[in-house]
């Protein structure tokens, strides 16, 4: 098997684990009497939905997706809407989610389905704040560098829905939440901004986290963080007395879906984790570090060698003016592409699960040998100086593209590297 298919069916497989229609199924109880919810959001919550009523029949309810991820539902509506910046359609929706289920009452059950990306479908402003304030909030930390769990910090105690108010405009109903995880530690709590689950963050350290990263925000948001209202529900609140949370779906199965496929084709799997955060280039070369050192001297094992591992990366968008195309798998891929640059007997892969890797269509894209002879390494300088990853590898045909997956278990990525003159 030649690395490119190894590498795709690796990718392939960690998809297969994270399928919501085997995650969901195995999580539902079975259809409660009385009048039943669903909810949800997120970029895997649209296939949930199919699950759930392939399993309890027609619902009733709504779920939000990002434009593209629609599918067909028999009573559940699939509204979609804008992701990384939320848009009219996705908060009017978000709307309407809380007014239903503020209409639930203690003989109810509500059924909320989360998935990576809904905090950004999700949108329903603080007192004080509008549809503008919340796109302005998005694409501040979207370029800050911040990691996933201080975004949503601030995302958190900046929304009317988020950060355990779904909880408590469906109380006294009994609330189910069936999770899949894309972000490093699988917290609830930082999915999706955790709409039904406690927030232990506070109004305070959304500030500290916008002072941190020099936040240019206007004056009526910060305000709005200094008010009574900016407070989620405490741990304590009882509106978590009759709710529970279930994570279906995690980075972890899928990695470990991975290492079977590079097992099966006679590569070691090396696991290095399932939580790695950081600048996605800095990531990239550190990547390539360990490569190298496998390459050259057999560690941290020996022979054919498959180094494996999930999280999220970030990108601080340093230029001026209109930034390249590109997102953290590419420029994590460019990173160690230039890192390894003089290396032979490589070849890499990285994906986000969602298929979609940050501003374009593309899912990620692999770097292989016959790649690296026909780049020139100051023209990857270039583009990665840029932030114009998608271009570099769109034009060397690198690009790794899936469409929606109807999943999302953040980033995947792979290398394929062979100790040199191994016996």
């Amino acid at each position: 098997m030649d690395t490119k298919t190894l590498l795709h069916d690796m990718f392939d497989a960690a998809l297969s684990a994270a399928d919501p229609l085997k995650a969901v199924t195995g999580h539902l109880p079975p259809r409660p009497t009385g009048r039943v919810i669903v909810v949800g959001a997120g970029k895997a919550s649209a296939r949930m939905a199919q699950a759930v009523e392939a399993e309890w029949g027609p619902c009733e309810g709504i779920v939000i997706v990002p434009y593209g991820a629609a599918l067909p539902c028999d009573g559940i509506r699939i509204v979609e809407g804008r992701h990384p910046v939320p848009d009219q359609a996705g908060s009017d929706a978000a709307h309407e989610i809380l007014s239903l289920v503020s209409s639930a009452d203690e003989d109810d059950f509500v059924l909320c389905l989360i998935s990576g990306g809904g905090s950004a479908l999700l949108s329903v402003p603080g007192a004080g704040l509008n549809l503008e304030d919340k796109q302005l909030i998005n694409r501040a930390l979207l370029t800050s560098g911040a990691a996933i769990d201080e975004m949503n910090i601030v995302r958190k105690h900046t929304s009317s829905i988020k950060g355990g108010r779904l909880a408590q405009a469906a109380y006294p109903a009994q609330v189910l939440t069936l999770v899949i995880s894309d972000v490093p530690g699988d917290d609830p709590a930082d999915i999706a901004s955790g709409p039904t689950v406690p927030d232990p963050s506070t109004a305070a350290d959304a500030r500290a986290i916008i002072d941190r990263f020099d936040l240019d925000l206007p004056d009526q948001i910060l305000a709005a963080l200094h008010q009574a209202s900016a407070e989620t529900p405490t741990p304590s609140n009882p509106c978590y007395i009759k709710t529970e949370t279930r994570v279906v779906a995690a980075p972890q199965a899928s990695l470990d879906a991975a290492t079977k496929v590079a097992r099966a084709a006679g590569y070691t799997p090396v696991l290095l984790g399932d939580a790695l955060e950081g600048e996605a280039r800095e990531m990239g070369k550190i990547m390539g570090g360990i490569a190298k050192q496998v390459r050259r001297h057999g560690q941290p094992a020996r022979g054919k060698v498959a180094l494996i591992s999930g999280g999220e990366a970030t990108v601080t968008v340093t230029v001026t003016g209109t930034p390249g195309k590109g997102g953290r798998c590419t420029e994590f891929l460019l990173g160690f592409a230039l890192a390894t640059w003089d290396e032979t007997g490589m070849a890499a892969l990285a994906c986000d699960t969602d298929g979609r890797d940050g501003s374009e269509h593309n899912a990620g894209a692999v770097w292989l040998p016959q790649h690296r002879a026909n780049a020139d390494r100051e023209d990857a300088l270039d583009h990665l100086s840029r932030h114009d990853a998608y271009s570099f590898f769109d034009q060397h045909d690198a690009l790794v593209t899936t469409g929606p997956t109807h999943t999302n278990v953040n980033d995947f990525r792979v290398v394929l590297v062979e100790t040199a003159n191994d016996d």
